[in-house]
């Protein structure tokens, strides 16, 4: 059982990284005391380690991954957690509200927050040393910042998604202790706050698709113009009439006509080592192994939690294989199976559904399309995420200790952009053909003519289905279809958990 961490005692830390793909020095170590602010070929440390926290321990955690997608019902959980059961079940009882997930998933988020403002104070003290006429400097500077800033609104994004009201913690917030007296934002104010710091973010980052960035992988302009038209699309809601639909198609007409990206060729191998940063990504998180077999690694488990890494806990159940094993949890339902075999999307169902071998029975096996064999388990689960799946051919040769090694985890990508885009086309009265043809023309289904809006949450269904950021669960709760969709789900009531309890007792505020 685990014991309930106060915020107040909040520590981040941060794993060290190599600067192979991130130029990460340092990662955000405590500096204050020792570091140079006049040496500015020491100012990206800060940013760095803010990428750092954001992938390791915190956005891809394994509770907070299941929390997320458990709500939907794409996932189910795979355990018998009576806590992830309840959430799963939409229960906002004591079970939930005092769930040591909820609380850990509270404190991971917010350490994302927190680990921004301490950079953005870092960064502040560079600034200072910064020649009034140095410009190129100081476009670097805004930069940095911008960077910083995308992640910190992005951990209020989910936290907003998930708890409901929160708290907005700015850069005089970065003391875990003054959480104890932080008052809660509204859904709206939230979600219009990381419009406001998206636009600081889209003026100031750098105008490249994230794998041409100067530093590959990192957000640019395009990641801030996609987060802000999913905050301004949750605004609008059901709502074809609001202004927010301006600002979603505004958002990624932007990013289409840049001309900079495109759909990944191979839907089966997107999720896997070829499609690792490729030019339909536009957020991952990243890990490697340094294509080493043994030795320094960086995954999303964070310290002491390495067995949570992401690839891991949804791996299978499998006595065939040393390396492509797991407790098998976040079990993508039949009801998911279903609904892409309703639809004969023969490409994501071999992508997303992958088999435990017969039906989940012990002693069968079955065998991916690369060439892996599966068992069946005690447990008879039928399926694993086959986003999740890393074949044993891409790994790193003699990897055998941390399963998915150096794959990344994807969160935003191009085709989302071309829905939304479709969507905002159609809620505004215009033609969505082309973004959606272009998005089902890639997994080989036929072009669709005078698209419905019911025809594009389908797609958006289809597309992002088993993906872990909570997509289903939103579009249904945001077009008033939740209710009729999922079981247990009671509106006014089931859009959000709540918050901890272990948090209203630190901060009454937040009762």
């Amino acid at each position: 059982m685990r014991s309930y961490i106060s915020i107040s005692f909040l520590i981040i830390l941060v794993a060290t990284g190599c600067s192979k793909f991130l130029d990460r020095p340092q990662e955000n170590q405590a500096q204050s005391s020792s570091i140079n602010y006049a040496d500015l070929s020491l100012m990206y440390q800060p940013v760095s380690g803010v990428y750092r926290t954001a992938a390791s321990g915190t956005f891809a955690k394994w509770i907070s991954v299941a929390i997320r997608s458990s709500h939907s019902d794409d996932v189910a959980p795979g355990n018998d957690d009576a806590g992830q059961v309840s959430i799963h079940n939409f229960k906002s009882d004591v079970t939930v509200k005092s769930y040591w997930g909820i609380n850990d998933m509270w404190i991971s988020m917010y350490a994302v927050v927190l680990a921004s403002n301490s950079a953005l104070a870092e960064l502040d003290k560079f600034g200072k040393n910064i020649p009034a006429n140095d410009a190129e400097k100081m476009k670097l500077l805004a930069r940095y910042q911008a960077e910083v800033r995308f992640y910190r609104a992005l951990a209020h994004f989910w936290l907003c998604r998930t708890y409901g009201a929160v708290p907005i913690l700015g850069i005089e917030s970065n003391d875990p202790a003054s959480f104890g007296e932080a008052s809660k934002s509204s859904v709206e104010d939230v979600k219009k706050h990381v419009i406001s710091e998206m636009d600081f973010c889209i003026a100031n980052l750098e105008d490249a698709r994230p794998n041409a960035a100067s530093r590959i992988g990192a957000v640019t302009k395009y990641t801030a113009l996609m987060l802000k038209a999913k905050a301004a699309m949750d605004l609008a809601g059901n709502n074809n009439g609001s202004t927010y639909w301006d600002v979603v198609l505004d958002c990624t007409n932007q990013i289409v006509n840049s001309g900079k990206f495109s759909l990944f060729s191979d839907y089966y191998q997107l999720f896997k080592m070829p499609g690792k940063l490729c030019d339909e990504s536009i957020l991952e998180l990243q890990y490697s192994d340094f294509g080493k077999s043994t030795g320094d690694i960086v995954i999303s488990g964070g310290p002491g939690e390495e067995w949570g890494n992401f690839f891991f806990f949804q791996g299978p159940e499998n006595t065939y294989s040393p390396v492509i094993t797991g407790p098998g949890w976040m079990v993508p339902t039949q009801k998911a199976v279903d609904f892409l075999t309703s639809r004969n999307d023969s490409i994501r169902l071999k992508t997303t559904i992958r088999y435990c071998g017969v039906n989940g029975a012990p002693g069968t096996y079955s065998v991916t399309p690369d060439g892996d064999t599966i068992s069946g388990n005690a447990s008879r689960k039928k399926y694993f995420n086959g986003k999740a799946y890393t074949p044993r051919s891409q790994m790193t040769p003699g990897r055998i200790d941390y399963y998915g090694a150096n794959n990344n985890v994807r969160i935003m990508r191009y085709a989302e952009v071309l829905l939304m885009n479709a969507e905002a086309k159609i809620r505004k009265g215009q033609n969505g053909d082309a973004p959606v043809n272009l998005v089902r023309n890639r997994v080989k289904l036929a072009s669709i003519a005078n698209v419905t809006l019911q025809q594009v949450l389908d797609e958006r269904h289809a597309e992002l289905i088993c993906e872990w950021w909570g997509e289903r669960f939103n579009d249904l709760v945001r077009t008033d279809q939740a209710a009729t969709v999922l079981p247990g789900f009671v509106k006014g009531q089931s859009e959000y958990i709540p918050i901890p309890q272990a948090q209203e007792d630190v901060n009454p505020k937040l009762k």
